[in-house]
């Protein structure tokens, strides 16, 4: 017989669960996307999960670390996760941004404008942000938990790691319009072969995060300047 397909697995609620019985009733996870490419900005999402209710496993089935989904998937979660969040937000810094602050820096700016967000359009404050391997001293106003891999042991991390990635892939898609030349639709501004060599082609674009290598080399070289 053949085997029954797999329902895709869906990140825990075990950490939700834990400070939820401490008191904590409010719990925003956090996540970003795009720290690691050469073009294009940084993303981060802040998303609070209605940790009462019984069903909250089920209504985000199959929701967990974006990396682990495809494309699709992420997609057709994102209204879900919407839809079910007591609170939700997007917030981002510009590759600009990126070489004036360096990436670390705006990572944290772009948390901090996804916190805001979700916070003014829903009038909900935190008892606790839950972060994926980090920890954010500039808000230690906040309790802040560490969770190793926590897009993968988080739902409220993962959930916050869907729609950062879904948005920044289709501002990306978005710029693919604007300079074909250099494959965002398909690369979204990571270094693939394909795109170093439409660099050194072409040179960067204003999207080009100037302080990363190699761009920067490029530039060093006299490739658009």
């Amino acid at each position: 017989m053949p085997r029954k397909a797999r329902r895709p697995t869906t990140a825990s609620l075990r950490h939700e669960n834990a400070y939820y019985s401490m008191g904590c009733r409010i719990i925003f996870g956090i996540d970003e996307a795009g720290r690691g490419p050469l073009a294009g900005p940084v993303a981060a999402a802040a998303v609070a999960l209605p940790l009462q209710e019984s069903r909250l496993s089920k209504s985000l089935r199959g929701v967990r670390d974006s990396k682990e989904m495809s494309a699709e998937q992420r997609s057709n979660s994102v209204g879900a996760i919407k839809e079910v969040a007591l609170a939700w937000g997007v917030g981002h810094a510009s590759a600009g941004e990126i070489d004036c602050m360096g990436i670390v820096p705006a990572t944290k700016a772009a948390m901090q404008r996804a916190l805001e967000a979700a916070m003014r359009d829903s009038e909900v404050s935190p008892d606790c942000l839950f972060l994926d391997h980090m920890l954010w001293p500039e808000r230690r106003d906040i309790p802040q938990v560490s969770i190793v891999k926590g897009d993968k042991h988080s739902l409220s991390i993962a959930c916050a790691s869907v729609l950062a990635k879904v948005w920044r892939d289709q501002v990306m898609t978005d710029l693919h319009g604007q300079y074909p030349q250099y494959g965002f639709d398909q690369n979204k501004g990571y270094g693939t072969d394909a795109h170093i060599g439409a660099l050194e082609h072409y040179g960067p674009c204003e999207h080009h995060r100037r302080c990363f290598k190699p761009v920067s080399d490029l530039i060093a070289s006299g490739i658009g300047k």
